[in-house]
């Protein structure tokens, strides 16, 4: 387990208005409101290095399907890399009979993020369990309840609209939904106060945020 450890270079300027810092600065590619591939895979990096996000979690795994192959995988990891980014694989588990699939750990990524807030607790602990016990990565979760007894090295709390706010503390990363904002100026209110007051931040999502123009 890397925990606390772990260190998180910022890039670039972000339009939040967030001042320097090693937290994590994380934005969210969820592959079933925009895909993203080979081909615009670019364009998401210029993203998010515009913004000042230093960590991206790409969703390669969803309802039990891995969308890329490894060396898909290890292109898109050298191609962060390149641009100063770090790049978690995220998988998106929707049942219980998913499993995690364990061919992605070698294919130099900087960690792995389980989301999984649909599934039984019993289940999310096993998948934990067995990411912790088989990956050498940073673990994550993104879970919607913010009373989640799991431990990874990092939890992301999908604290969406200022009125999850209250959830926001120190020991985990608070997280802004661009769709549950109602204009720059919120997303940027938002944005700093999971910054300021938690472990870091994390944005939901990629298409949202391009969309939104943001």
């Amino acid at each position: 387990m890397v925990g606390a450890a772990v260190i998180f270079g910022r890039v670039g300027a972000p339009q939040a208005g967030a001042s320097s810092t090693s937290k994590p600065i994380i934005l969210y590619v969820n592959q079933g409101n925009g895909v993203v591939n080979g081909s615009n895979f670019g364009a998401l990096l210029q993203t998010a290095t515009s913004h000042g996000f230093n960590t991206i979690f790409f969703q390669v795994y969803r309802s039990g399907s891995l969308l890329f192959d490894d060396a898909s995988l290890r292109s898109f990891v050298t191609q962060a890399h390149g641009a100063g980014l770090k790049l978690f694989f995220a998988l998106y588990f929707t049942n219980s009979s998913q499993t995690i699939p364990a061919s992605i750990y070698g294919d130099g990524e900087d960690g792995i993020n389980l989301d999984m807030s649909t599934l039984p607790a019993g289940a999310q602990s096993s998948l934990l369990t067995a990411l912790s016990s088989g990956y050498e990565g940073t673990t994550a979760i993104t879970t919607t309840n913010p009373a989640l007894a799991l431990k990874p090295d990092l939890l992301i709390v999908e604290t969406y609209g200022s009125g999850e706010q209250q959830y926001i503390h120190p020991g985990m990363i608070g997280s802004v939904g661009v769709f549950a904002t109602t204009g720059k100026q919120d997303y940027q209110s938002q944005f700093n106060y999971a910054l300021s007051n938690s472990d870091g931040v994390m944005v939901f999502d990629y298409a949202g945020l391009v969309k939104a123009g943001y």
